[in-house]
């Protein structure tokens, strides 16, 4: 059922997200974009950033994305990657086959992977010819840049992967052969960096990393130079590729799975993958001519990079964190599916306006449906006629006068007359009664009315059905019952006075001297006074018999519909968790009031609709239909349609259909009354959506010193600059803030984003280098070999 759930919220969230995007105006990257991938587990960022440009970018067919592998990309999915052979027009895969030697390990697998490639011929060969395939296939895509004089080179690696020791080759030679096509290449470095869940490789995986960071802040350098026989022709020459003394990057971002307050990011690498798709979109975005503001604080690279520069010349490294406030679909969707089921089950509890007659007539049990199953059990009392026809004893009525007429029908008929009533009334009576199936009778009966009354449902049933309950039709047949067993003691005993009253005070006519006639007349008079009312009292006899039957069946009938109503409630406990969890799980001020607010926006809906369509069109069959025949199906059965229902009558209400700032300030003041002053204005909900940015767009990396020296930020919001809320963010502490604060135009209906950007923190400022520089020196001293150049070539520890 989870899954089925989950399956369900997250679709509506997908479908959200993806009809928003329809209505949002994607950005354009205005110069072509290579993203560069370097390292095995660098691959896995490539799918993630592929859909997150494809939603952001108008323009994302014409992005490459190029991996730079040591193996095929078995472990990413093949209908979206291309590779050497074959590729996509999007993706291309170059697996440097051989790159690590078979006899390598992990004690000196960096130095291997970099003593082959220049050693293997075939290796930058392959290279070469991916590199130029790529910048054949960019030059096809034109058409769909406003520029074509700059490419945007990112390249992308995790910082223990042990290939990123080529990253100078790889990114030199690239920018060299694009660098024919283009006037220049912006070149960035992305460093992941995987502090969390590295429990197997817990510390090689630090002196790994330690030892690519100490060669990228050397290649940070301001007289860092590399030359190299780099290009290849294809005739086999090689050609120098050479970078003169300059940083090797425009900008080096280090991003981690832990932000700056120590504490692991909730999507992981995920949100990196994310936020250099942003950063990306900042860097190389094309301004619309509609959407100028000449204040919005436009990015400027420029300026970003000489505000991260030392007084000594060295560089600043650059981190990032992003934030993004969405509608909670994926709350939402749960939330008004469990809202929707409770509207249901307040309708099938709903009662119906019967009384109790009705309510007996619905199981079969009113005072007509009884009389006419005693009349079918017990012969009728005109049988008793026959019994004037006994054989008598031949006795004179002279001599019974002063007899009680017990006395006398002994005299007259010995057992006779009471075998008569025995055989004649009483066994088949009792066969009658043990032929009937209780069972299949009133549950017939209850299941023709449960179609017929589509008002009364298996909860009435089940509360009808309860003894305990005033009211109900089990307790009523129980009070019938007892005035039953009252009728029959009272029976019985006018019977027991019939037969010791005295022959002469019985009411008959007498004749004088007629003895015969007198005798006759006795005899007809004793069986209408007698075996009548022993009649009565057999018949009450039987229909208390009966009742009796039909209450133990009303008992086993309530104990199945009270099961259906447990069931019920089991699932509405199961669908309230899965909504009150995912709302837990969001963020607590994105969340806030989801559960309250969209049960009153639910019950409205449906109101609305029973108002067109009638008060019970939900259970009709082009909507739930029959909710006890879906549950003899399953639970899951029940649900599928629901979520149907959900999806198809609720989901695509007008209400859902807020913007995303009316819906927030809406959601933050549903359990207030308009007229209260404790109504969050506009200002006070966007003060505490601003905050909640900014705390969540916490940088992805951690430092010794919060307030390091050369710390430079710049922050930016992504939505609609015409929205109230970008109004309100651009203008917070406007004169008191300390940091650059800018805007990015899009339009962006379901939320909003803010990018953050912190920079001037050189390697020894950071947590993951202090803690992984006694693990890297470790290593070295017991012998492994982490770099493939002189250790007199790197820069100090510090």
């Amino acid at each position: 059922m989870r899954e089925l759930l989950n399956r369900f919220a997250t679709d509506y969230s997908v479908s959200e997200h993806q009809l928003k995007g329809l209505e949002d105006d994607q950005s354009s990257i205005h110069y072509p974009t290579v993203f560069l991938f370097v390292g095995d587990e660098a691959g896995h960022a490539i799918e993630p950033m592929m859909r997150s440009n494809e939603q952001k970018w108008d323009n994302n067919a014409g992005v490459i994305y190029l991996h730079i592998s040591s193996k095929p990309a078995s472990s990413i999915e093949s209908n979206r990657i291309g590779t050497q052979d074959r590729p996509l027009s999007k993706v291309w895969v170059s697996a440097l086959h051989g790159l690590v030697p078979g006899d390598s390990d992990k004690r000196s697998i960096r130095k291997d992977i970099s003593v082959a490639f220049h050693k293997q011929d075939s290796l930058l060969s392959i290279l070469n010819q991916t590199l130029r395939q790529v910048s054949d296939t960019i030059a096809d895509y034109g058409r769909l840049y406003a520029s074509f004089d700059r490419l945007h080179l990112a390249v992308i690696t995790q910082a223990d992967d042990p290939m990123n020791v080529l990253i100078p080759e790889i990114s030199l030679l690239a920018q060299s052969i694009f660098q024919q096509m283009f006037k220049s290449v912006q070149m960035d470095l992305y460093a992941l960096i995987k502090e969390s869940d590295q429990s197997e490789t817990f510390g090689y995986a630090g002196a790994a990393g330690i030892s690519f960071l100490r060669e990228l802040d050397g290649m940070q350098q301001p007289d860092y130079s590399y030359s190299a026989k780099l290009q290849v022709t294809g005739d086999g020459l090689a050609i120098p590729v050479m970078h003169k003394q300059a940083p090797l990057f425009d900008l080096v971002y280090l991003l981690s799975d832990r932000n700056e307050r120590g504490m692991t990011t909730p999507n992981g690498m995920q949100d990196n993958y994310e936020m250099i798709c942003r950063i990306l979109l900042l860097k190389n975005r094309k301004r619309k001519e509609g959407s100028l503001h000449a204040n919005d604080g436009s990015y400027n690279n420029s300026s970003f990079r000489n505000s991260l520069v030392a007084e000594s010349g060295r560089q600043g490294f650059v981190s990032a964190g992003l934030a993004k406030a969405m509608r909670p679909s994926y709350s939402i969707a749960l939330t008004v599916l469990y809202h929707l089921f409770e509207h249901m089950t307040e309708r099938l509890q709903r009662e119906p306006e019967l009384d109790s007659k009705a309510k007996l007539a619905y199981f079969g049990l009113d005072n007509a449906a009884m009389e006419a199953r005693i009349a079918e059990l017990v012969p009728g009392e005109d049988r008793l006629i026959d019994m004037t026809g006994l054989l008598t004893s031949g006795v004179r009525y002279e001599q019974l006068r002063r007899m009680s007429l017990s006395e006398a029908e002994g005299v007259l008929f010995g057992d006779s007359s009471e075998a008569f009533f025995q055989k004649h009334f009483v066994e088949p009576t009792d066969l009658r009664l043990s032929e009937i199936n209780a069972t299949d009778e009133i549950r017939r009966t209850v299941a023709r009315h449960l179609n017929e009354q589509p008002l009364v449902t298996f909860y009435q049933v089940s509360d009808w059905t309860d003894e305990h309950k005033e009211g109900s039709v089990l307790h009523m047949v129980r009070l019938r019952m007892r005035d039953l067993a009252r009728e029959i003691a009272l029976a019985g005993e006018e019977l027991a006075r019939f037969r010791n009253m005295r022959v002469e005070d019985l009411k008959f006519q007498r004749l004088p001297f007629m003895d015969k006639q007198n005798l006759r007349a006795f005899i007809r008079a004793f069986f209408d006074t007698v075996y009548r009312q022993q009649w009565q009292l057999f018949r009450l006899e039987t229909e208390l018999a009966l009742h009796r039957r039909l209450v133990a069946e009303l008992e086993l009938l309530h104990e199945s519909y009270r099961l259906r109503v447990l069931q019920m409630n089991g699932l509405a406990s199961e669908l309230k968790e899965a909504a009150l969890q995912s709302i837990r799980s969001a963020d607590d001020y994105i969340g806030q009031n989801v559960f309250e607010y969209y049960e009153r926006v639910t019950h409205g809906v449906m109101l609305e609709t029973e108002e067109k369509r009638g008060a019970s069109f939900l259970f009709e069959e082009r909507f739930l239909g029959n909710v006890w025949g879906l549950l003899d199906q399953g639970e899951q059965a029940l649900l599928e349609r629901l979520i149907e229902v959900c999806r198809k009558y609720v989901l695509r209400a007008e209400p859902f259909h807020q913007s995303f700032e009316q819906e927030l300030l809406l959601r933050a003041n549903v359990s207030v009354a308009y007229s209260n002053r404790k109504a969050l204005s506009k200002d006070e909900l966007f003060h505490q959506l601003y905050r909640t940015l900014e705390e969540q767009a916490a940088i992805h990396i951690r430092l010794l010193d919060y307030t390091h020296e050369h710390r430079y930020e710049e922050k930016y919001v992504f939505g609609d600059q015409e929205s109230d809320f970008i109004r309100y963010a651009i203008g917070v502490d406007e004169t008191t803030r300390i940091y650059k604060l800018g805007s990015v135009h899009e339009k962006l209906s379901s939320g909003v984003e803010k990018l953050n950007l912190m920079g001037g923190f050189h390697l020894e400022d950071l947590m993951y280098y202090r803690n992984g520089k006694v693990y890297y020196e470790t290593y070295q001293q017991s012998g492994y070999e982490f770099h493939a150049i002189d250790h007199a070539l790197l820069p100090e520890l510090r």
